[in-house]
């Protein structure tokens, strides 16, 4: 098991807190190039009726929720859940005076404790691929979905980030980022999804990422799943921000990162 689907090391470590996850979104939130932002973008997607029962699973510190707060339809009845305690409790925090919209919940993907034709909608994003079980998690999510109901799940592509992992690999080849293959992304994740869902469809967002700073873009590989932080240490660490001080230098003080992220829609029968 790689440690993107790793749970000891995702719950002790990774994502104890949302440090990490800070990290990545604000090199993203920074430096994007597409004026239209990712999490408005995602929101959008979610056409759904004035009233509905929904239930995020590992929704983090609530980032979608929070930038969207003024938009939420008055009838939603939002559960939000995630397997780390700590999470939920930065999504609590990061809702401030709207935590009072939403219910609480630790649950794990792989046997969500609701009745079955439970929800109106689930949605899971950027979080599947860390799931040991994904075909017990995508049960469980057809299960507690009424006839009709919609999934939404945010993923990323194969492509995604390349140029940042290989200036970090061409600067140390034994550093890597939780897995040879991300076994669940655009490009593999509709065939698994249409085992168990009707109408499956990929959305992409268009964007890309111009960074400008070296500070954010260290701080994201350091906050990945893989062996980065263990081995950007010391000297090594300070002869790693060199080579991007470099790298910025030859590119005239900016770096180009490719992004591929996206969105699957579903439905269950």
């Amino acid at each position: 098991m790689t440690r993107v689907s790793d749970q000891n090391y995702l719950l002790t470590e990774q994502y104890h807190n949302a440090a990490n996850l800070t990290d990545r979104i604000r090199l993203h939130e920074q430096f994007s190039t597409s004026a239209y932002d990712w999490m408005a973008w995602v929101f959008d997607q979610y056409q759904l009726p004035a009233n509905a029962r929904i239930l995020e699973v590992g929704c983090g510190p609530a980032d979608c929720w929070h930038k969207n707060r003024q938009r939420i339809p008055a009838g939603w009845d939002i559960t939000l859940s995630d397997f780390s305690p700590g999470m939920l409790e930065a999504a609590r925090t990061h809702l401030g005076d709207q935590v009072g919209r939403f219910a609480f919940r630790v649950i794990d993907a792989q046997a969500i404790p609701y009745d079955d034709v439970f929800f109106d909608v689930v949605i899971a994003n950027h979080m599947l691929y860390h799931i040991p079980d994904r075909a017990a998690a995508l049960a469980e999510i057809q299960r507690v979905l009424k006839p009709g109901g919609q999934f939404f799940a945010t993923t990323i592509g194969p492509t995604h980030l390349q140029e940042l992992y290989e200036l970090a690999r061409w600067f140390d080849p034994n550093i890597t980022f939780g897995g040879v293959q991300n076994p669940f992304d655009l490009d593999n994740g509709l065939a698994q999804l249409a085992r168990w869902f009707e109408d499956v469809q990929i959305e992409r967002f268009p964007d890309n990422l111009l960074v400008t700073e070296v500070a954010p873009l260290v701080a994201f590989i350091l906050s990945t799943t893989g062996n980065a932080r263990e081995i950007l240490q010391g000297e090594r660490l300070t002869a790693f921000i060199a080579c991007v001080e470099a790298e910025f230098a030859q590119q005239n003080g900016t770096f180009f990162i490719t992004k591929d992220s996206g969105m699957f829609k579903a439905r269950r029968a």
